[in-house]
C-alpha cells in the first residue's frame, strides 16, 4: 500500500510540483540554502495561520491587513502565540504530522470563531467549549443542512488527510533532541518576555471590558488563550477575615440607618414574577428603522405607567445565561474570567445567595420556567445550585409551538406561569421565567409573504429580511406580555412582575445605532396588580432584583442589603468583587466559614406525570396516564421505548409491548439529543 500511494500519487505530484516551481528556483535555492531551517519553516507557517484566523475574526483579508497596518507590534506577537505550539513538532520526527494536527486546531478555532461571529456579537471562547453539546443541538436553528452537511465532509475530509499524513508523511532525518528543545525553551521564553513587556506598555491587557473590542484590539490567538487561562473571580489584595468583617459591618450599619433610602416603609410579599425576554427591546430606540406599526405596544404601555428605565447587562447578541445569573444573585458576570458562563463553571458544584434562596428563607415556593431545552447551559442542574424547588423546561410543556425558526413561542408561558403560582396552597410564589422566542440567527431570507409588520430604512434586502423576522417575532412576545398583566390583573393574589430583555439582538447594531448610544443596554419595567409607586430609573442587571426587593422592604440576603445600601460609595464594586471572591471561591467569612445554601431537591416540572392504565386495540399498544408531553417516553426496567405521543394522557408504544404489570412503566422525560431529565417513581 506504502509503495502504491509513493508510485502512483507521490511521485506525480512530485513531478507536477517541479514544473510548476521551476520559474522560481532561484528563490527557492536561496531559500534551502539559507534558510530552510526547521525553526524559519514554523515562523512562515505561524504568520501565514495568523493572518487567516484574524481575517476570519474581521471579515476578510481587507479587515486583517487594517489590523497589521494599526498594531504590527500585536498582530507579530499573536503569531508568536502560534509559534509557540507550533514548536512542539520540533520535540518529534514526525514533524509535519505534529504540524498540521496544530494547523488544524487553530485553523477549526479561527473557523469557529468567523462562523459564530456571522450570527451572533460575542467571540467564540473556552466557554463555548463547555457548551458543545447544547450547542450542536441548536445547530440546525443556525445552520441550513447544507451547510451542516459541508462541515461534515470537512471532518470526514481532516480525518483522512491525518491518516494519510501519519502513514505517508516524512519523518526529520537530521533530528537531534537537545536542539529541539533548546529551540522549544528559547521560544518559550521570548513568547513569556514579549507578554510582560506588552502588558507593561499597555498594548495588552488581561482586563476585557467588552469581549468583542478585545478580540478586535488584541487578536483571536491571544484573548482566545486568555478566555481559558483567565477564569473565576480573582482574589482582591488584601483578602482576609477582617476585609469581609469590615464590609458586612458596613453593609449591617447602613442596613440598620436605612441609608439611601431606597427601602420602603412597609413589608410587602407578593408574588414575585421575573421574565427575562429573549433579545427583546424597543425598535423605536433605533432612529433609523421604520416600521408599519409599534411592534411592543404592550411594553410601551407599561414603560409609561409602571417603574421602567434602561438596564445595562454584560452581553450583546447572545450569552442569556449571564443575564441570567447576575440577575438571580447580584453578582456581577465581569468579575468572572473573559466569556465565562459561572453556569457552566463555579455553579456546577457550588451554591450561591440568590434571590431563590433569600425568597424561600421567607417561606416563598421558587419555581423556574423556561420554554427551552432543560440542559441548556446546564440548567438542569446549576438550578438545584440557585434554589428552586421546580424548573419547568419544554420538556414538561403540552402547547408549546414553534416559531419558523424552530424555538419555541413565548405565548405557551402565561399557562406555565400561572401553573407555578398556583401550585402552592396559602403561599407566596417566585417564578423565574425565561423566554426564548426572540433568538437568532435571524434568517436573511424572506420568511413571511404577508408580515404583519413592514420594516424600512434598512440598506441592503437581506437585512430587511432579518429586521423584518425580528420585530414579527417580538411583536408575539409582546403580545404575550400583555396576555400575561391581563391574566394578573384579575389575580385574586398580590403579584409583582419584572420584564426585562436579556440582550439586544445580533443584527450589526452598534453605539451609534441606538438613542442611548450603549448597545449593552435594554430596558425593564416592574408591572403590579396593587398600586406601587412609579419610579423610574437606571440599573445594572446585578442590581436589578435587589432594587425590587428595596421597593418590597424585603432585606433578606447579604447581596440583597448590599446593593440596597452601598450603591454609590467609591468601594462599591471593589466591595461586590470581595462578596463574591468570599462567597464562591474563598473561606466564606461572610456566613462564618459555612455557607447557609444547601442544593434543593428540585422536581423538573410542575404537574406529576403518571400511568394509570394500558391497553391494546386494532393490534396496538396504548398506555394512558396524566401529563404527558411530547417528550414523555415508556421505559421498562431502564429501557426506553420508541414512544409516539398522542395527547396529554396517551402515549402509543411498539405493538406487543408487555403492559401486564403497570408498576413496570415508567414514564422518561427525555429531550431531543437524549438527555432523560426526570423518570417516574
Amino acid at each position: 500500500m506504502k509503495e502504491f500511494f509513493r508510485n502512483q500519487v507521490g511521485k506525480p505530484l512530485a513531478k507536477a510540483w517541479g514544473k510548476m516551481a521551476a520559474p522560481l528556483s532561484p528563490v527557492t535555492g536561496f531559500y534551502n540554502k539559507y534558510l530552510n531551517y526547521p525553526v524559519v519553516n514554523i515562523i512562515w507557517l505561524a504568520l501565514v495561520l495568523d493572518v487567516i484566523i484574524e481575517s476570519l475574526n474581521r471579515g476578510g483579508i481587507s479587515g486583517c491587513l487594517d489590523f497589521i497596518a494599526d498594531s504590527p507590534q500585536i498582530f507579530l506577537y499573536d503569531g508568536l502565540i502560534l509559534l509557540a505550539t507550533l514548536s512542539v513538532g520540533l520535540l518529534f520526527k514526525r514533524r509535519l504530522f505534529v504540524y498540521f494536527i496544530i494547523s488544524a486546531v487553530w485553523l477549526i478555532l479561527g473557523t469557529a470563531n468567523g462562523v459564530i461571529l456571522s450570527f451572533r456579537t460575542t467571540p467564540f471562547t473556552t466557554a463555548d467549549l463547555t457548551l458543545l453539546e447544547t450547542g450542536l443541538g441548536v445547530l440546525p436553528n443556525y445552520l441550513s443542512n447544507s451547510q451542516i452537511a459541508l462541515i461534515g465532509v470537512g471532518v470526514v475530509a481532516l480525518i483522512i488527510a491525518l491518516v494519510l499524513i501519519f502513514a505517508f508523511g516524512p519523518k526529520c532525518k537530521k533530528y537531534s533532541f537537545k536542539k529541539s528543545v533548546i529551540s522549544v525553551v528559547i521560544i518559550a521564553l521570548a513568547l513569556t518576555g514579549a507578554t510582560q513587556y506588552g502588558l507593561s506598555q499597555n498594548w495588552l491587557s488581561t482586563v476585557f471590558g467588552n469581549l468583542g473590542y478585545a478580540y478586535k484590539d488584541y487578536g483571536f490567538p491571544y484573548c482566545f488563550i486568555n478566555t481559558w487561562l483567565n477564569t473565576g473571580v480573582r482574589q482582591p489584595t488584601g483578602y482576609s477575615e477582617e476585609m469581609m468583617k469590615r464590609i458586612t459591618t458596613d453593609i449591617r450599619q447602613s442596613t440598620d440607618a436605612n441609608v439611601g433610602g431606597l427601602l420602603s416603609p412597609q413589608k410587602r410579599t407578593p408574588n414575585i414574577v421575573f421574565v427575562q425576554l429573549e433579545s427583546f427591546f424597543d425598535p423605536e430606540t433605533v432612529p433609523w428603522l421604520e416600521c408599519s406599526e409599534d411592534p411592543v405596544p404592550n411594553f410601551r404601555r407599561l414603560k409609561e405607567n409602571y417603574s421602567s428605565g434602561y438596564l445595562a447587562v454584560p452581553v450583546i447578541g447572545a450569552g442569556t445565561a449571564n443575564t441570567e445569573f447576575e440577575v438571580m444573585t447580584g453578582m456581577r458576570s465581569r468579575f468572572f474570567g473573559p466569556g465565562e458562563y459561572p453556569f457552566k463553571t463555579v455553579l456546577t458544584d457550588h451554591t450561591v445567595e440568590s434571590v431563590a434562596y433569600n425568597l424561600k428563607n421567607l417561606g416563598y415556593g421558587t419555581h423556574a420556567v423556561h420554554n427551552h431545552r432543560g440542559v441548556f447551559y446546564g440548567r438542569n442542574q446549576v438550578y438545584k445550585n440557585l434554589g428552586y424547588d421546580t424548573f419547568t423546561s419544554l420538556e414538561y410543556m403540552v402547547h408549546a409551538k414553534m416559531n419558523p425558526r424552530k424555538w419555541a413561542k413565548d405565548d405557551v408561558l402565561t399557562e406555565e406561569i400561572m401553573l407555578a403560582l398556583n401550585s402552592t396552597k396559602d403561599q407566596k410564589d417566585l417564578v423565574f421565567t425565561i423566554s426564548v422566542q426572540g433568538h437568532g440567527k435571524y434568517p436573511t431570507k424572506k420568511v413571511y409573504s404577508v408580515p404583519k409588520i413592514t420594516v424600512g430604512g434598512i440598506e441592503t434586502k437581506s437585512q430587511e429580511y432579518a429586521w423584518e423576522y425580528y420585530v414579527n417575532q417580538i411583536n408575539e412576545m409582546d403580545e404575550f406580555v400583555g396576555e400575561l398583566t391581563d391574566t394578573l390583573e384579575n389575580f385574586d393574589e398580590d403579584t409583582v412582575v419584572v420584564f426585562y430583555g436579556d440582550h439586544l439582538p445580533s443584527l450589526g447594531l452598534e453605539n451609534s445605532d441606538v438613542v442611548c448610544g450603549d448597545i449593552y443596554q435594554t430596558e425593564y419595567v416592574i408591572w403590579s396588580n396593587f398600586r406601587m409607586r412609579k419610579v423610574d430609573t437606571d440599573l445594572r442587571a446585578y442590581q436589578l432584583s435587589a432594587t425590587l426587593m428595596g421597593r418590597l422592604g424585603i432585606e433578606e440576603g447579604i447581596l440583597t442589603k448590599f446593593h440596597e445600601t452601598q450603591q454609590g460609595k467609591p468601594d462599591y464594586l471593589s466591595n461586590l468583587q470581595a462578596l463574591q471572591y468570599d462567597m464562591l471561591y474563598g473561606k466564606e467569612y461572610v456566613y462564618g466559614g459555612v455557607s447557609p445554601y444547601k442544593p434543593t431537591d428540585m422536581k423538573m416540572g410542575i404537574l406529576d406525570i403518571k400511568v394509570t392504565g394500558a391497553f391494546e386495540l386494532d393490534g396496538h399498544t396504548y398506555v394512558k396516564g396524566q401529563n404527558f408531553t411530547p417528550y414523555s417516553k415508556i421505559t421498562i426496567d431502564g429501557e426506553i421505548l420508541n414512544t409516539v405521543f398522542l395527547d396529554s394522557s396517551t402515549l402509543r408504544v411498539p405493538d406487543g409491548t408487555d403492559i401486564s404489570d403497570l408498576s413496570k412503566l415508567k414514564i422518561s422525560q427525555v429531550e431531543k439529543n437524549k438527555a432523560v431529565l426526570s423518570v417516574t417513581e
